[in-house]
């Protein structure tokens, strides 16, 4: 196992490693990249935070359900709190959590472009003051020319 940053709370990788330790992409994978996860931070950026509600809206088996929870606790992208009621837990995103909300849009137009035939219904991700499509994601330069694959590079760093 890694060691995990200094301060940092909570440990820098999954028991088993990293799958490319140098590579962002892949530790961000390596933490939260499988079908469950993905979709337990779906419903918690739609505001879920109880175990039954998470098991109930997802149809997950409970040991699974169990099992990435604790993964995403562990590892900072959510906390466990108690509910203001005092009877029952609660999983609440972090900073860490919230801050995966642009690439989970990403994640997600990208589906509405490409894993649906045309004119097959599904989800869209609406602005609550417009009532209009969440706009499409698009990086950019300071002066306002679009990034892509074709113009940029990953540097790998050495030691």
């Amino acid at each position: 196992m890694t060691t995990p940053p200094a301060g940092s709370g909570h440990p820098a990788a999954p028991s088993d490693g990293w799958s490319d330790p140098p590579c962002a992409l892949a530790r961000a994978v390596d933490l939260v990249g499988d079908r469950w996860s993905l979709l337990i931070l779906r419903d918690a950026l739609d505001g879920t935070r109880a175990f039954s509600d998470f098991q109930r809206n997802l149809g997950v088996a409970k040991n699974i359900l169990s099992d990435r929870l604790r993964r995403l606790v562990a590892h900072g992208i959510l906390d466990r709190q108690t509910a203001a009621s005092g009877k029952r837990q609660e999983y609440v995103l972090t900073h860490s959590g919230e801050q995966l909300f642009t690439a989970m849009v990403a994640l997600r137009q990208w589906g509405e472009s490409h894993a649906f035939n045309t004119g097959e219904p599904h989800s869209v991700l609406l602005d609550d003051d417009t009532g209009t499509p969440v706009p499409t994601l698009h990086l950019q330069r300071p002066d306002g020319t679009t990034l892509t694959a074709n113009n940029t590079h990953i540097e790998k760093l050495t030691n």
